[in-house]
């Protein structure tokens, strides 16, 4: 099944590969479909960037379809990540939604090996959309 290719803004995908090239090796190399992901992607200008896409810095609403369970996430930077309510882009559900828009469904898998089919609600905040275009 081939993806569905995502949108990016250009400052977006600077900062990401820019932060990609500083890993070490090893940590990198987990990183694949993210570049994968990047290499993909259609990148577009922030001020034209469409306001039901998860960009960078986004706060995301979500449902988890088996029960109904809502959650909020904010996808940010590695150095902003640990605080409540953040998802790493490098963590594997912050790369999943990258790019995603409002009405698409990710799997995000559990610790305990099981999947939760999150479904992207609304785009409660989104800094192009908020005319935040350089943040």
């Amino acid at each position: 099944m081939s993806k569905s290719v995502i949108t990016v803004s250009r400052i977006d995908l600077e900062r990401i590969e820019a932060l990609l090239e500083r890993l070490p090796a090893a940590e990198a190399g987990k990183l694949e479909a993210l570049r994968a992901e990047l290499d993909r992607a259609e990148v577009v200008e922030p001020a034209a960037m469409p306001a039901h896409v998860v960009t960078m810095n986004s706060t995301v609403a979500f449902e988890d379809e088996d029960n109904g369970e809502r959650l909020t996430l904010t996808l940010v930077y590695p150095n902003a990540a640990g605080a409540s309510g953040t998802v790493s882009i490098l963590a594997p559900v912050g790369s999943a939604l990258l790019g995603l828009a409002r009405g698409q469904q990710i799997d995000w898998p559990m610790p305990d090996g099981r999947k939760r089919r999150l479904k992207v609600l609304e785009i409660t905040y989104q800094p192009e959309a908020s005319g935040h275009l350089h943040r």
